[in-house]
């Protein structure tokens, strides 16, 4: 595994661990957690599928998602590249993107039932730790913002985020970002340290874009290689690999 600059550590191949020398992950005031891919994985196709449904229903033609890259994307921003795509002009489909974006919640929420997601290894451990050590958890986050708390609300994960970010209002993923962490440091304090977590090489340079910290997970459809070449302070293999490595850490210090 190729590391950044600093002296990490390694597990075995089937689990990997950096962590950049002088950062402590788990000493951040707040965290803004990215959620598809990095939370859960989605084996349905409801948000999907309201896509389709949401341009349909509001623009009355069906236009297609082919070539539009969804991972470390925000929702009105996969809107944007659909309609780009196919063609349609800005001053035509940017007036109608907020009814869309409301008529995708609303088929959300009105197949919520029908959600099969799956927890990522390690997250109930790793939000308990670090709600433990007194930090203060959020999402950051490409859904918008009924469909996300939807998702995390499935999973029984809600009781853990006080706060949250999302993409209504944001096509572009750092301007989201910067808007979480403002919402952190409304609450933690304003020069509170805030650390992003996330799957894609996106959640990364939008941290970076806001002066942020980043942990990467390689639980989305990136590698752990293919996540270390953005330079993260942290990469790994799934959070349930990461606390185990920092448990033995503090388990060997302290022998």
């Amino acid at each position: 595994m190729s590391q950044a600059p600093g002296n990490g550590s390694t597990k075995s191949p089937q689990s990997q661990v950096y962590i950049r020398q002088g950062f402590q992950w788990d000493a951040q005031e707040a965290y803004l957690f990215d959620i598809d891919g990095t939370l859960l994985r989605s084996n349905d196709r409801i948000h999907y599928d309201s896509f389709t449904n949401g341009i349909r229903q509001i623009y009355g033609q069906d236009v297609t998602m082919d070539g539009v890259i969804f991972h470390g994307s925000t929702d009105p921003a996969i809107l944007r590249d659909a309609f780009r795509n196919a063609g349609v002009a800005e001053e035509v489909w940017r007036p109608i993107l907020p009814e869309i974006c409301q008529a995708m919640c609303q088929t959300v929420a009105a197949r919520r039932h029908e959600m099969k997601l799956v927890m990522m290894p390690g997250i109930e451990e790793v939000l308990h730790y670090l709600d433990g050590k007194g930090a203060f958890l959020g999402v950051g986050t490409g859904n918008l913002e009924t469909i996300g708390w939807l998702k995390i609300e499935h999973l029984g994960l809600r009781r853990w985020f006080r706060f949250g970010g999302f993409s209504d209002s944001f096509d572009v993923r750092a301007e989201m970002i910067a808007h979480a962490a403002e919402k952190a440091r409304n609450i933690a304090g304003p020069n509170a340290t805030v650390c992003v977590v996330g799957d894609t090489p996106a959640d990364i340079t939008a941290a970076r874009a806001n002066s942020l910290p980043a942990i990467a997970v390689a639980t989305g459809h990136f590698s752990v290689d293919d996540l270390m070449k953005y330079d993260p302070e942290v990469c790994c293999t799934n959070l349930a690999a990461l606390l185990e490595e920092t448990v033995r850490g503090h388990e060997t210090r302290s022998e």
